[in-house]
């Protein structure tokens, strides 16, 4: 009998054990096991949104507000368009404000970044935030460097000529 004891208490402890590690694994991951009901819809569309991704953080002033629910390709102005469920609590953002896409630590994780405008008038659910900025890529930067020396280098060449 005092075996089936200790079987029994180790099979729970390893059912919590188990439990654990996958409520620790949703947090992690920012995924979340109810659904937010409480949110509204914004739209922005950016040039390069670079990585960012479903499921990224919408932030203002460093604390999340929101997460991406879609990113897809406008087909009209060839911009990627960016859908956000901001939460309900959350419902003083100025139609002036900007959004920008931003890169968090050092792996390079893309959210987006809202920053606040002036305006007295407020964005409503399935409004677009029409100031954006896009993603900073860091390929692009480099092309940009080394094709500016090239160029300096080649004008230079033909000063001397």
């Amino acid at each position: 009998m005092r075996m089936r004891t200790v079987e029994i208490s180790v099979g729970a402890f390893l059912l919590a054990g188990i439990f654990a590690l996958v409520l620790l694994a949703l947090r992690v991951s920012g995924l979340s096991i109810s659904t937010e009901a409480h949110s509204y819809r914004l739209y922005a569309e950016f040039d390069n949104i670079g990585s960012l991704t479903k499921r990224a953080k919408v932030a203002m002033g460093g604390v999340t507000i929101g997460r991406v629910v879609a990113v897809e390709l406008n087909k009209k102005t060839y911009m990627a368009r960016v859908v956000m469920d901001i939460d309900a609590n959350v419902d003083n953002i100025p139609v002036d404000s900007s959004a920008a896409i931003l890169t968090a630590g050092l792996l390079g994780e893309k959210f987006v970044g809202i920053s606040i405008g002036g305006a007295n008038e407020y964005l409503q659910d399935d409004e677009t935030v029409d100031d954006t900025q896009s993603a900073i890529v860091l390929e692009e930067m480099i092309g940009k460097f080394l094709l500016g020396a090239v160029n300096k280098d080649d004008a230079a060449k033909g000063e001397n000529f």
